[in-house]
């Protein structure tokens, strides 16, 4: 399922990209046949490819799956099972292999989930949104609310005025993601053409990300009222920190070591850190109404310790056929090689640890 963000902010819309099929031109998603040896997401980026003429990191982690029935040339008509990943776009060809044969088209998301006729792969295509909340819930001033309903005495607005705050963490939270969410972009796209100003662009958001939990640490000290426990807000925020951390020491390493070749594996664990990236912003939002979205914020938490868990048995794969192809000839590219897997594994497992966090606050005040 190809898709791309529109803008940079936390709650920008996504976009699908659809083609039509050969024979009765519906809306469809990019698919195919598994070639024999192929991955099934090695295999969608071929098909997205050929059929949509877009390039991009493919998620290794299914979003889902749908059946539809496919009519073959001898006249069956079978049940036919669809695993859907993630391919974030980078770039769109201008020619492409079935570009006479198809149409394609960018819709949002609840326009792609209409168009498409399976109502399962619609389900899946509304699933992958992120959610509609507003920018900031605003403080209720109770006190006032009562005053002028009741006639109190105005005074209790001014005592209102004087409580303390509850400090804007939940701005802070999603800000924070933003330059998580950018920064495994950057990551991704270092990965993925070599560019070395990705580089650059990562460091430069572990800077943000430093100056936002400086903030957050900040606010906590000072702030009377906090909307859940200090310790769940330091661990989460800590949590989503050294995610960019961890981007920062991988770019790091292949900077020093002027890494120039990056393995299939190392891709892929890369596009696992941007689906969790952009999960883990939807769901910071959430945070401001725990009762109404404990339901959501549990889906996503436990779509990000799946991939964690897929996460290492690619970094595992990785490993071994590196030791096997480099490690007896050539022990420093090994070393350096392992290296690299090492931080990709620490950002999927820093994913992990912000999931847990979630999970906890849910429970504890949800």
């Amino acid at each position: 399922m190809p898709y791309r963000t529109e803008g940079s902010a936390i709650d920008a819309p996504l976009r699908v990209l659809l083609v039509t099929s050969r024979e009765s031109k519906r809306w469809v998603i990019p698919k195919g046949n598994l070639d024999k040896g192929a991955t099934p997401h090695g295999g969608a980026a071929i098909e997205a490819e050929e059929e949509a003429g877009v390039r991009g990191l493919v998620c290794p982690t299914s979003l889902g799956s749908y059946r539809y029935r496919k009519r073959r040339r001898n006249g069956a008509s079978l049940m036919i099972d669809v695993d859907v990943f993630p391919l974030a776009v980078s770039q769109e060809l201008d020619t492409w292999k079935e570009q006479s044969q198809r149409e394609r088209r960018w819709f949002s998301l609840a326009e792609a989930a209409a168009a498409v006729e399976e109502p399962d792969l619609g389900e899946l295509i509304r699933s992958f949104a992120p959610s509609k909340m507003k920018a900031a819930m605003r403080r209720t001033d109770l006190f006032s609310a009562v005053a002028g309903k009741s006639k109190v005495n105005q005074m209790f607005g001014w005592f209102q005025r004087l409580l303390p705050k509850t400090g804007n963490f939940f701005e802070m939270f999603e800000a924070h993601a933003v330059t998580i969410t950018a920064g495994a972009d950057a990551l991704a796209r270092l990965l993925q053409d070599g560019n070395r100003d990705h580089i650059q662009e990562v460091i430069e958001r572990e800077h943000d990300a430093d100056d936002i939990i400086r903030e957050v640490l900040r606010t906590v000290r000072e702030t009377f009222l906090t909307p859940f426990d200090r310790g769940a807000i330091i661990s989460l925020i800590g949590s989503m920190d050294d995610a960019i951390d961890e981007m920062q020491a991988a770019v790091q390493a292949i900077d020093l070591y002027e890494v120039t070749h990056f393995e299939q594996e190392m891709k892929d664990m890369a596009a696992i850190i941007v689906d969790a990236s952009r999960i883990t912003a939807e769901a910071m939002p959430l945070l401001r109404d725990l009762g109404a979205n404990g339901g959501r914020l549990h889906e996503l938490t436990e779509r990000l310790v799946r991939m964690e868990s897929h996460a290492d048995e690619i970094h595992a794969a990785g490993l071994k056929r590196a030791f096997k192809d480099v490690g007896p000839q050539d022990a420093l590219r090994f070393s350096v090689q392992r290296e690299i897997y090492k931080h990709l594994e620490r950002i999927v497992d820093a994913f992990e640890d912000v999931a847990n966090e979630i999970d906890g606050i849910v429970v504890d005040h949800a």
